[in-house]
């Protein structure tokens, strides 16, 4: 049976379709970024429960730094939209509380394109330009791995994501430039094996990232 999209993602491919229908009006610059990314979690979780559980079981979830790739094609004067892409990078998750001796339980890549809508302050021909962008992330994790006989499903995320930067042009084709954002991602976990171990994780991530630009 098709499934309705969520209302975050019907938005986003509407904001995608009118910046597709205005562009041929303008004379548009278009951006490619490459560099690395540290996608920095501050998660929090609702415990880990099921039957044989013991009172008080968490997990520590860690951090991962990987290579970045974005695309923005400028829609409007100041105003680009850009689309955010990456290598998924692989997310560990540590038992802790009442079973921190389990040590690593599971490891899973976060496949998470972020469309966003960036205002860019100064003017075309400034050498710095800081921006700031708002939109929405998409997250889905795949290659979900654990040392247990356990099979794991983790939910899927769409949440906004913010953030702000600064572009320094070294020509008028290359340049460097640095960001930072954060992003609501949140999901389901369940692992299933000779019992039902159940939690919600509250991903919280920032993330930093650097690298170089090539306008054209």
């Amino acid at each position: 049976m098709h499934q309705p999209l969520h209302p975050s993602l019907r938005h986003l491919a509407v904001l995608a379709t009118a910046c597709g229908l205005a562009a041929p009006a303008l004379a548009q610059q278009n951006t490619i970024k490459a560099g690395a990314i540290r996608y920095q979690t501050n998660a929090k979780t609702s415990g880990i429960t099921g039957v044989g559980v013991t009172p008080g079981a968490d997990a520590d979830i860690g951090s991962a730094t990987t290579a970045l790739l974005t695309y923005e094609r400028e829609v409007a004067p100041r105003i680009g939209v850009e689309l955010v892409l990456g290598v998924p990078p692989t997310i560990k998750a540590r038992g802790a509380g009442s079973v921190a001796f389990l040590g690593e339980v599971l490891s899973a890549r976060n496949l998470a394109p972020t469309l966003l809508v960036n205002y860019h302050f100064g003017d075309a021909g400034d050498r710095l330009r800081p921006y700031v962008g708002l939109g929405v992330n998409y997250t889905k994790f795949i290659a979900k791995k654990s040392p247990y006989p356990w099979t794991l499903h983790l939910s899927d995320s769409v949440g906004v994501a913010v953030q702000a930067g600064v572009d320094y042009s070294i020509d008028k084709q290359w340049g460097v430039f640095a960001s930072v954002a954060a992003v609501q991602v949140k999901s389901d976990l369940v692992a299933v094996g000779a019992t039902v171990l159940q939690t919600t994780i509250d991903f919280r991530p920032v993330t930093f990232a650097a690298g170089v630009s090539f306008k054209f």
